[in-house]
């Protein structure tokens, strides 16, 4: 099964001249949904992983399932304000202007071995921020996943000091 087959392409969304990459359509549909997550966990497979950290809200539904299938911990990385503990913030710049992440101080212990993960790598700015965020609590980044690559828009080169990886690039 071709996974890019299984995503829609919805034109002007969410404004004029983007072609939006949904994913609903690959989440319903239960074989392209498993293949996304058994190929990604074919494609980290060397790497050591002891925590998935994810930013909502698509990062979870690909970290969750991701943890469950290689058995790690899963690490939500969340819009400031709802995470219940004391958190770090970082605020960065995204495709349609500015954002923040918040992750737990207490998320994973330092040195641990994380793996950042989103469903797309467009600029790469959120994949940053998570990654600024992990290294507040001294994180080792082990790698970066996506189930989808803009190559276009270039996100990969801000984040050549990790092995990157995508299943899916347009």
């Amino acid at each position: 099964m071709d996974l890019s087959s299984a995503i829609r392409s919805i034109p002007d969304f969410p404004k004029k001249g983007i072609l939006f990459r949904d994913i609903t359509t690959l989440l319903n549909n239960r074989n392209a949904f498993t293949k996304a997550i058994d190929s990604m966990a074919g494609m980290l497979r060397g790497n050591k992983i002891e925590y998935i950290v994810a930013a909502e809200s698509r990062g979870f539904i690909f970290g969750g399932a991701l943890a469950y299938k290689i058995k790690c911990g899963f690490v939500p990385v969340r819009k400031p304000g709802k995470l219940p503990s004391k958190t770090y913030r970082y605020t960065y710049s995204l495709e349609y202007g500015k954002d923040s992440l918040e992750i737990h101080r207490d998320a994973f212990p330092s040195s641990s071995r994380v793996l950042i993960l989103d469903d797309l790598l467009a600029t790469g700015g959120t994949a940053l921020a998570m990654i600024k965020l992990a290294g507040k609590l001294k994180a080792k980044i082990s790698a970066i996943a996506f189930l989808i690559e803009l190559t276009e828009l270039n996100g990969r080169e801000r984040l050549k000091n990790y092995p990157v990886y995508s299943l899916i690039k347009y």
